[in-house]
Parts: C-alpha cells; structure tokens; sequence
C-alpha cells in the first residue's frame, strides 16, 4: 500500500485493514533490519514479543516468508543451543515473548523452541501468589494483581496447554481470570480496574476494596485480549467457556459506552473523556478493536457492532503519519505502573513504540474482514 496519500487509503469498506498491518510491519523492519535490535535491544521482552506476535498473525494470513524468518531470527539471537534464555523471572511480562515459540516449533526442525518455552512455563512454578493463589504481577509490586497479566502469562499457558497436552493448565488461567474478575470488576461500568493490592497498602489502593482507582485503557485492552484469545483456544465443552464468552460481551458493551463519538478512537483513563486533561490513546484504541472484531468472529457479540469497529479504525487512520521510511503510528502511552488519575493523563507518548505498532497490527489482522460487512449484514445477529 502506499503512504504518500493517506486520505485516498481511508475507504474502509473498499481497503483491506490487513494491508496496513502489512505497512507497520515493513515500517519496523526497515528501521530495525536486526530484529534482536528492537526496543529494548537484546532482551527477551514483552514490547518485542507483542509486535512480533502481531507480524506473525500477518505471516499466517499472507504467508510472505520475511516475517516468520525475522521473527525467528529475533528467539534465534536470544535462545543459545540449549534452549536457554535470559528473561525477567519474577514477572508475568517476560512470559509473553513465548507466543512465538509454537509456531516456530512447529515450522523449524529445532528443539530449542520447545525447550525455551519449557523454560517459561517452569516460571509458573516460582511465581509468588496471593493467599488466593493469583499471581503477582511483578515481584517488585508484592501481593499485586494487574489486568495485564491475564494476557503476558496467561494466553500463552492456555496455548501450551492446548498444543502439549496439558488441560490443567488452561484451568490455571482461568482461574486467574476468575480472580481478576471477583477483585476488580466495577459493576456500575462494567469496566475493571487497572491493578489490585491484596494487602490495600499501596497509596492507590482503596482501603476498602484494594483496587486501584482508575480504568487505564491499556491495561483493559490486554484483559480483553486474553479473554478472546481464550477462546481460540477453549473446547466448545469445556465448562469455562460459557463464562468467558458472557465476559467478553459484557466487556464490548461496556466499552461501546465510553467510545469517543466524534474521533471514534477511546481515552487513555477510559471513562473520563470529558477531562480537559485526559486524551485519546492509540494502542488501546487498538487493543479494543481486536477485542471487538474477534468477539464478533467467535458470536459473543452481534454483527452491529462491527458499525464500532469501523468507527474506530477510520479514527486509527486519521492518526497515522509517514516518513521515507515507512509507517508510523503515533499517540501511543509509554509503559506506566498502577496509579492515580494524573499518574495515567501525565504519561509521554511516543511513535512507533512496540506497544502501539504491535497492537495496531493485530487490530488490523483481526479487523480484516469484519470491516467489509455491510450495513445490512451489521444488522444481523
């Protein structure tokens, strides 16, 4: 696709949304051409794992070579001949980067892949928890429960679950969302909180409850992430399903409410639009997106809603700029811990951070083909 004219590319019905996932992925390859150099360099990370999950998401509805290629050159950089790898192990984020070793162990003749993931798996094991039995986000934030979790640790023992046999694990992370859920979730909104501390010393924490006090759209767009790739993965008989599925509607609902109506992108404390302060955030515009087209996909939600989904990808385009480079997504938060409403409105945001860029491809592939229905097919059920 060319970027020289951004406007004439924005007829969303007549455009394949894959097509721009395929234009940030060339984006970030032309300015990394090693992928081991992407942001963070040489780390087993979840910023690199996101953005290649998403190119591989590409790889498998185009099949051009270049991408399983450069991501299997980024694990070859950092996986030695043993399997082994050095990551953050006393945190669920640096399980994340582990999605991309299925595929690679099922396209390559090389053991290492099975081994690493192995190696992550084993950190289940060494997790600290809460007396609930649900996983500190970080070993640094004690006793915490984050939303991210649910998708850095939680997909990817739902996968190696599914793929090695192993069906207690997709228990393990159901229970984890169950957790989530009981200690986090705001029934007047619908939405759930960023964060929630066991033993309600941390400032953000409501005495009360534990939660912290904000709805931070990232951290809603990995919950919502997790919860549709579940059911990628989830029999049709297994009796967690029909949970998750209800959840993921009641998730798309809740989100509809607070959609921006004039820019279609959401803010970055979502329910707070009227603000002065508070602003438009791109990758959890994204992340939404991708929850949205997939629980369409999987029936959760009815086809109308796909009328959001075009909302917010035309809403997605209009924030896109280009350089001689490539392509490059912008409005994207930098990372941020749990905290009060100005910790999240006074967050930098950058371009092309892996964040953004990986949550816009993934939107993109999972936005191609719900954005071709039509209105009178987006009336159905």
């Amino acid at each position: 696709m060319s970027l020289s004219n951004l406007a004439e590319t924005m007829r969303v019905r007549d455009a394949l949304a894959l097509e721009w996932g395929v234009a940030a992925c060339d984006s970030l390859m032309a300015r990394f051409p090693e992928a081991h150099d992407l942001p963070p360099a040489n780390r087993w990370h979840y910023h690199q794992g996101v953005f290649l999950y998403g190119m591989l998401k590409v790889w498998e509805q185009n099949g051009d070579e270049r991408y399983l290629l450069y991501i299997k050159s980024y694990a070859d950089a950092l996986i030695d001949p043993y399997g082994n790898l050095t990551f953050e192990r006393g945190e669920l984020d640096g399980i994340m980067a582990g999605l991309i070793l299925f595929t690679l162990d099922e396209q390559f003749d090389d053991p290492r892949y099975r081994l690493a993931a192995d190696r992550l798996l084993g950190m289940f094991g060494t997790l600290n928890q809460t007396s609930e039995g649900g996983y500190w986000h970080k070993d640094k934030y004690p006793y915490q429960m984050w939303l991210d979790g649910l998708y850095m640790g939680g997909v990817f023992a739902m996968i190696y679950g599914a793929k090695y046999e192993k069906p207690e694990l997709l228990d393990m992370a159901l229970k984890q969302e169950r957790l989530m859920n009981r200690r986090m979730k705001d029934t007047r909104t619908g939405l759930l909180y960023h964060a929630w501390d066991e033993t309600r010393s941390m400032p953000w924490a409501n005495p009360e409850t534990g939660c912290s006090p904000e709805f931070w759209g990232r951290s809603l767009g990995w919950y919502g992430l997790a919860l549709v790739d579940f059911l990628d993965v989830l029999p049709t008989a297994h009796p967690g399903r029909a949970t998750i599925e209800l959840e993921v509607a009641a998730l798309v609902e809740a989100l509809t409410e607070f959609q921006d109506d004039k820019s279609g992108l959401w803010y970055q404390v979502v329910n707070k639009g009227e603000r002065e302060d508070n602003w438009l955030e791109t990758s959890c515009t994204c992340l939404f997106l991708y929850t949205i087209a997939k629980a369409i996909k999987h029936g959760c939600i009815s086809k109308a809603y796909s009328e959001i989904a075009v909302k917010g990808y035309e809403g997605l385009l209009r924030t896109l700029h280009s350089d001689e480079t490539g392509l490059i997504v912008t409005g994207i938060c930098i990372g941020t811990s749990a905290g009060d409403y100005r910790n999240y409105v006074t967050r930098p945001t950058s371009e092309n951070d892996l964040h953004g860029v990986g949550a816009f491809v993934l939107a993109c592939v999972e936005l191609d083909g719900v954005l071709s229905l039509q209105p009178a097919q987006a009336g159905e059920q």
